[in-house]
């Protein structure tokens, strides 16, 4: 049985969350490997909603779950996640949570340059979160990050907190704000420390240790490929690697052992924030889309831009991450129109291009090439089989499968976990 690594192919919010937790039955330890407290996950459970931001999905299941040291932590906002579960009736303890001793923390200060440089770009602005992810990963490569395991002793804690802020002052002098003193933020750091240091673990050794045993490991990424750091539409991207290479480095295991890399897709494309979209629909379409498919942030609520699929960057997001099959999401959101449209290429500077140039300002200009296909009438909602399928929702299927030159894996139709068709088990392989 193959461990399986789970990832957005577009620019998240694909229905990342829904899969995950339909996987964790079959799984025996759920691992978030990258990303922050920016990322929302949204689960339906017998009706009741849960969101998470920094929790593994399979805690809902009470599968055993662990923050890689991949990922940047706001103690602050993981601790209020893990209160809001509780008092939803899920219970996360030590004995169900277990985070990288090594993982970087995302302090106030972060957030609070995070907001003074999106405010001080104007119309430059990125759309950051302004939760502090960008500048908490710009600490860590700096190599003046404060970690987990630095809440255990009090003068390595104060030391390396000098440190930050004496650049984070000067950044906060040069941008016109308002410095930060030491004292409230060391007073909350020890306060916060006997509240997470017993979920504090060595998780490299705890995953090699599963690994051993046969037990299965699904990794639960966050955002999508077209917001890598690396092969995104750059600048418009998040601070971390979100493709499944970074599911060994971000959890502390072998390449070789992440497995089946499945890749989440909408049946149509949104985006939040700043960037370049393509596809992006101007018009009635558009909002009966984003209407439909209640396209908000689980995390910021923003509102998130909706456009006809894209197969060229859906096909780019596959071949940069080792996407062997696909989660098909949303399917039920295009019911009703009668044509539908597929984004088959672009036109730029008077030539065709079958990928995403690198180039902001290309990006910014390349016009998609369309293909119409027959829409259909009935509802998808709900459907658990192929025969519960209108032929033309299947043939709109088959197309995006022969587009994107990745098979389909899995279905869903609805935010149930049960409205899921399964094509073929990522954990098989």
């Amino acid at each position: 049985m193959a461990n399986v690594a789970v990832v957005g192919a577009q620019w998240g919010d694909e229905g990342k969350g829904k899969i995950v937790d339909w996987l964790s039955e079959r799984a025996d330890v759920v691992v978030r490997f990258q990303g922050g407290h920016n990322a929302g996950h949204t689960l339906v459970v017998d009706g009741a909603v849960y969101k998470l931001s920094l929790l593994p999905s399979g805690v809902v299941r009470g599968k055993f779950s662990i923050i890689g040291s991949g990922v940047v932590i706001d103690p602050w906002a993981l601790m209020a996640e893990i209160d809001r579960l509780a008092a939803q009736g899920v219970r996360v303890t030590p004995d169900t949570l277990r985070i990288a001793e090594n993982a970087p923390l995302i302090l106030p200060l972060h957030s609070n340059l995070d907001r003074a440089r999106e405010e001080a770009s104007g119309a430059a602005k990125i759309g950051t979160t302004g939760r502090g992810i960008g500048p908490a990963y710009e600490d860590k490569v700096a190599r003046r990050a404060i970690r987990v395991c630095d809440l255990a002793d009090a003068d390595v804690l104060e030391r390396k907190l000098q440190g930050l802020l004496s650049h984070h002052n000067a950044l906060l002098r040069g941008l016109g704000a308002a410095e930060l003193e030491a004292a409230p933020i060391m007073a909350a750091l020890r306060e916060m420390g006997p509240r997470l240091l017993p979920y504090a673990d060595v998780v490299w050794k705890r995953l090699d240790e599963v690994r051993r045993a046969g037990r299965r490991i699904l990794f639960e990424g966050a955002q999508g490929a077209m917001l890598d750091i690396d092969h995104g539409t750059y600048p418009y991207v998040t601070s971390s690697n979100t493709v499944a290479g970074q599911a060994a480095v971000g959890s502390g295991i072998g390449p070789g052992q992440v497995g089946y890399v499945l890749g989440i897709v909408k049946a149509y494309t949104t985006r939040v924030g700043s960037g370049p979209f393509p596809t992006e629909l101007h018009d009635r379409i558009g909002e009966v889309i984003g209407e439909r498919g209640r396209e908000f942030g689980t995390v910021t609520g923003r509102k998130r831009r909706c456009g006809w699929f894209d197969a060229v960057l859906v096909r780019q997001a596959i071949k940069v991450g080792g996407v062997q099959g696909i989660a098909l999401t949303k399917l039920d959101v295009l019911d009703g129109f009668e044509t539908l449209r597929i984004c088959t290429g672009y036109k730029y500077g008077g030539e065709t291009l079958d990928h995403l140039p690198a180039l902001a300002a290309s990006q910014a200009q390349v016009e998609p090439i369309y293909e119409e296909i027959e829409g259909w009438s009935q509802s998808t909602a709900g459907a658990r089989s192929w025969v519960d399928l209108p032929a033309t929702a299947v043939k709109y299927i088959r197309r995006i499968e022969e587009l994107i030159e990745a098979p389909v894996a899995l279905l869903s139709t609805s935010p149930e976990r049960e409205d899921t068709i399964l094509v073929h088990d990522p954990f098989a392989d």
